[in-house]
């Protein structure tokens, strides 16, 4: 039933917009939309040439001596041979 405009229905949207805004604001609106979209082009094309690639996150460094984990039971160096 509805879809997407032929030819003919092009030229008559072109020719009742002519009429409602007038040449010189199409116009204008042409050339704007033409600035913004290559001001868009510009400003992505710079975002991806000025992006870093990804850094890789360092190796885990090895547990420095002396940690003790939860539950670990750490003998103390003072009470050499005694016993609980």
């Amino acid at each position: 039933m509805f879809g997407l405009p032929g030819g003919m229905e092009w030229v008559i949207l072109a020719i009742i917009a002519l009429l409602v805004f007038g040449g010189s604001r199409l116009a204008n609106a042409g050339k704007n939309a033409g600035k913004a979209i290559r001001e868009f082009k510009e400003e992505t094309s710079a975002l991806k040439k000025s992006d870093p690639p990804p850094a890789v996150p360092p190796a885990p460094a090895s547990e420095p001596e002396g940690v003790v984990h939860e539950g670990e039971i750490v003998p103390d160096p003072k009470d050499k041979g005694q016993q609980a």
